[in-house]
């Protein structure tokens, strides 16, 4: 298995003692931890998409742009770009950009995002947010595969002999499809023989595994090689102690405070906003919230490993309020006592052999010739 931190560039006040870092501060704070998980040897580090609420992720590819001067070797992802709300030339532009600079490193996630309010920030109806994801995508795609591009579609005014640039740097970068609620976004990813990640943060397992069910299912009746549809999971939060119990008294207050801070009382009801795991001992137990001793985290990995076959595992360490140097510890811990355990037990051939290099091993549509 493979491993990514991510973040949501979160800036709520600390929900126990409401201190409230500056915005300079926290965005500086996302580089150095990007820093410190590639020196520990994670895999990928991934910066959200956020337009409203208590985040500061609203410019991903502005914090990209500054982790690919940081970094050498670690893979650069988005979690997610909300394409539904963007214009795919912009996109284009924005992310081969960052690819050239990376020298092939970026890799993009692409969601509706997580945020009721984006819809109507930048005038779109969300009634049609899927039809907005999926012409935005397949204009994305034709974008970096094609040059002298002539294009017509319903959301965007047509285009004519466009050729955007840069060019991505070896090939167009890999897209994976973030999930959280709804079949759409597994059925897109599968039509295109793209990965899937599902986002494995708010639902009790099930909810999550229907939908990779789904996208495996249908991946191989798009006539896609099923040996190449890659998953990846989330977790909800990292939180490691030498004991399960030092974990519960340790961090308690952060986890429920943190829960209660974020309960949004008009999305009661609506999947994927608020988690039904509100005590820590529901989260160890039943949440996808990676919680406890090296040994209960090891367990619950491999225990969504069995449902879920993933690929790769997101890793959240910024979300209840830890500083800088204890996430840096956690992270440090779980490249130590947790990932080579795991990467043993449940080996993975994504990012390995012909999909190390800048490639990414992106598959080709079904009848298509090799890639230039």
């Amino acid at each position: 298995m493979k491993f990514s931190v991510l973040t949501i560039v979160g800036h709520a006040p600390h929900p126990l003692t409401g201190e409230l870092p500056p915005a300079a501060d926290r965005l500086n704070e996302v580089v150095e931890l990007g820093v410190e998980a590639e020196r520990l040897g994670f895999d990928a580090y991934a910066v959200g998409e956020r337009h409203a609420g208590a985040f500061l992720s609203s410019s991903p590819t502005v914090l990209l742009g500054a982790l690919a001067s940081r970094t050498s070797r670690i893979r650069l992802l988005t979690g997610v770009t909300v394409v539904a709300i963007l214009d795919p030339v912009r996109v284009a532009e924005d992310y081969a950009t960052l690819d050239q600079l990376s020298r092939g490193r970026i890799e993009l996630v692409i969601g509706k995002g997580a945020e009721a309010g984006h819809f109507d920030l930048f005038g779109l109806d969300e009634e049609r947010q899927w039809e907005y994801q999926a012409e935005k995508y397949e204009l994305l795609r034709r974008l970096w595969r094609e040059e002298h591009l002539d294009w017509e579609g319903l959301f965007r005014p047509p285009l004519k002999n466009v050729t955007t640039v840069p060019r991505p740097y070896a090939g167009p970068p890999r897209v994976w499809h973030g999930s959280a609620t709804s079949l759409n976004s597994p059925e897109l990813a599968a039509k295109h023989g793209d990965p899937l990640f599902t986002a494995n943060a708010i639902q009790p397992r099930e909810a999550y595994a229907r939908l990779i069910g789904h996208y495996r299912e249908k991946f191989e009746e798009y006539g896609h090689d099923p040996a190449r549809a890659h998953v990846a999971a989330g977790s909800g939060g990292l939180y490691i102690a030498d004991t399960t119990e030092r974990a519960v008294r340790d961090f308690k207050g952060q986890y429920e405070a943190r829960v209660q801070q974020t309960f949004t009382p008009h999305l009661v009801g609506k999947a994927g906003y608020n988690t039904p795991f509100t005590t820590i001992e529901e989260a160890i137990e039943s949440g996808p919230q990676l919680i406890g001793s090296p040994q209960r985290i090891i367990d619950k990995i491999l225990g969504y490993h069995e449902v879920y076959r993933h690929d790769l595992q997101s890793l959240t360490v910024d979300a209840f309020g830890l500083s800088l140097p204890e996430q840096r510890e956690q992270l440090q811990r779980f490249a130590e006592e947790i990932a080579p355990v795991i990467r043993r037990e449940a080996p993975s051939a994504l990012w390995a052999g012909p999909e190390a290099g800048p490639d990414r091993g992106a598959t080709p549509e079904p009848g298509a010739g090799p890639r230039p």
